[in-house]
């Protein structure tokens, strides 16, 4: 295979221009790094390993150019292509409008010099020349077929430049002559000799003690783990019995939430119950008023119809003395007056049997007065809030009472003027028997009165018959009531209970998170002095702790495979192999002051360290 690529090589004189340029890239942009890493300071244009740099690139990127014709004659120029990056990435415009209005360059190569220390300086000559190979169809107008940047080898190449983002380079542009300078690579800084052998002796001394002093921090290194493990074990357990308790308040706290809810739901239903309770008071104090205004009424209406019995008895004992004298005439009519009379009687007597009745009825309502009074006291003892309420019952039970003593009265009054009736009645049938006219036009009046007595006990019985229902709804709503005060009474507990879980609850989350704050603050403190440890450890190693190129086949965060587009890079803090993308970050470590590549874990826990202890 060696003969075959060998030969091919033979054949073909531009594979092998590319793969001497390929080497001698590979040769400058490591002994670059190395010597600006040794160096340890910015670089500047006068040093040689830079300036043998350019020279290199400067001869990769002629290579294959194409011979353009001009009016003085053939030209071959790399400003043409370098000036492509500007239309491929937006980054580029303010370098090449830099190079441009420089006033000392006259040639395009000159230009295109500048343009590379430019890049370099603003560590972005590796995505710039990326961006470019990637678009072989501009190239092509530029290149021959077989060029480097159009091959292989440009693209590892460019893979090779993205190291050079750890230098610093601070270049003078305008001041330098780049049109006249003569680009010669100088081998002789790429050969070694016996002062190098002697040095990687020295070098193997001190990495001896070097390792030494590792196994040392090593041993301390462990000790430091158990106990860390030890402390992290402690703060697992503190962090479950944390996360426990967290869970424990979040759920009393939604219970307290949702028991807050019910009682606003209870308040307000109470208070709509309450108006309903006021509104119906006051709907059944308007029907007793008008009923009250009804009673008055029929009581004048009696009144004066006891005045007119009065006139009439009056006018009866006036014409007594002529009833005397046409008593005689009327004894034929007695008989027919005896009818009348036991007819009368027979009337009488079942008013009797009606008013037996209603006062029986008011019995019954003054036992249920009696009961709803001892029931609205027992309501008082169970329900101080609905004091109003029950105090206004009362007095509506008082007034009913009231009620049925006027109407107790009005029954004994009819009694009393049906005794006087009936006393006139016998008078007239002792000393009156002949006038069967007046005493006829006296029963009808009598009826009359009668009629009117059914009519206003009829009315009082319809009365009487919605006072009793309104005093079941009442009753009912005053066992609602009490139903719902009992009810929130349970639910005050609950809440005092719960309130009083909550208040411990809070004590013991306060008194862990107070333990939790001192464990944190006594393991940062020792996460603090392994990392000291680990950076001391890591600056002693020195480049024997880093993983060979060879060991590594993907990135060992983000696990994708390396290829020619995606390179390899070594943290400078661990020591690991990574991507570009995975570690893109520059701080600067106790061995190199100057900020240097790390990957992004290492990143994040220098900062974190720099963040806790600022000193």
């Amino acid at each position: 295979m060696e003969r075959l690529a060998y030969s091919h090589a033979l054949r073909d004189p531009m594979a092998m221009e590319r793969a001497n340029l390929l080497n001698m890239a590979k040769l400058s942009i490591k002994g670059l790094i190395e010597s600006a890493l040794s160096f340890g300071r910015t670089l500047d244009s006068d040093y040689p390993p830079l300036q043998q740099f350019f020279v290199v690139m400067e001869h990769c990127l002629k290579h294959g150019l194409k011979v353009k014709k001009s009016f003085l004659g053939f030209n071959k120029s790399l400003w043409g292509p370098l000036e492509l990056v500007e239309k491929l990435c937006p980054e580029a415009v303010e370098i090449s409008a830099s190079v441009r209005d420089l006033p000392g360059l006259k040639t395009p190569l000159g230009r295109a010099r500048a343009w590379l220390r430019l890049a370099l300086m603003q560590k972005r000559l590796a995505d710039y020349l990326r961006l470019l190979i990637t678009r072989k169809d501009l190239l092509s107008d530029f290149y021959e077929h077989s060029a480097l940047m159009l091959e292989e080898e440009g693209a590892v190449i460019v893979g090779l430049l993205v190291g050079l983002n750890v230098i610093d380079a601070n270049l003078c542009v305008k001041g330098e002559d780049l049109d006249s300078q003569v680009g010669v690579i100088d081998f002789s800084m790429y050969l070694k000799n016996d002062i190098d052998d002697y040095r990687s002796e020295e070098r193997n001394s001190q990495i001896s003690s070097i390792l030494d002093q590792k196994n040392y921090v090593e041993e301390l290194n462990r000790q430091l783990n158990s106990t860390v493990g030890g402390l992290q074990g402690r703060v697992d357990s503190l962090e479950k019995s944390n996360s426990k308790l967290v869970e424990e308040l979040a759920i009393a706290k939604n219970n307290i939430i949702k028991l807050q809810e019910e009682n606003q739901q209870l308040r307000s239903e109470n208070s709509l119950i309450l108006q309903k309770t006021q509104e119906h008071l006051e709907v059944t104090q308007g029907d007793a008023s008008v009923e009250r205004d009804t009673y008055k009424q029929s009581r004048q209406g009696l009144d004066e119809m006891y005045n007119d019995a009065q006139r009439q008895l009056k006018e009866e004992c006036q014409h007594r003395q002529d009833v005397e004298n046409e008593l005689v005439v009327q004894m034929s009519m007695k008989q027919e007056m005896e009818l009348a009379m036991k007819l009368l009687e027979k009337d009488i007597h079942e008013k009797q049997d009606t008013l037996i009745g209603l006062r029986h009825q008011l019995d019954e309502v003054k036992v249920i007065n009696v009961e709803m009074y001892q029931k609205m006291q027992s309501s008082d003892e169970e329900m101080k809030k609905k004091n109003d309420v029950i105090t206004r019952l009362e007095e509506k039970t008082n007034q009913i009472t009231a009620t049925m003593k006027q109407l107790e009265q009005r029954l004994q009054e009819a009694e009393r003027h049906r005794t006087s009736a009936e006393e006139g009645t016998r008078r007239f049938k002792l000393d009156f028997a002949n006038k069967a006219d007046s005493l006829q036009r006296q029963i009808e009046h009598r009826e009359r009165q009668l009629q009117q007595l059914e009519t206003d006990l009829k009315i009082e019985r319809e009365w009487r018959q919605t006072l009793l229902n309104d005093l079941e709804r009442e009753r009912d709503t005053v066992a609602q009531l009490s139903t719902e005060a009992l009810q929130i009474n349970g639910l005050k507990k609950e809440f005092h209970r719960l309130h009083d879980e909550n208040v411990q609850l809070k004590t013991i989350c306060e008194d862990q998170e107070q333990a939790l704050e001192e464990l944190g603050s006594k393991l940062s403190e020792s996460k603090m002095k392994i990392e000291d440890i680990k950076e001391a450890n890591k600056a002693l190693q020195g480049g024997q702790v880093w993983l060979k190129d060879k060991d590594a086949s993907h990135c060992k965060l983000c696990e994708k495979e390396f290829s020619i587009s995606r390179r390899k890079h070594h943290c400078r803090n661990c020591g690991e192999i990574f991507c570009n993308s995975c570690s893109d970050n520059e701080l600067p470590l106790p061995a190199s002051p100057k900020p240097v590549r790390v990957c992004d874990t290492c990143h994040a826990l220098l900062l974190q360290r720099c963040s806790s202890n600022p000193t």
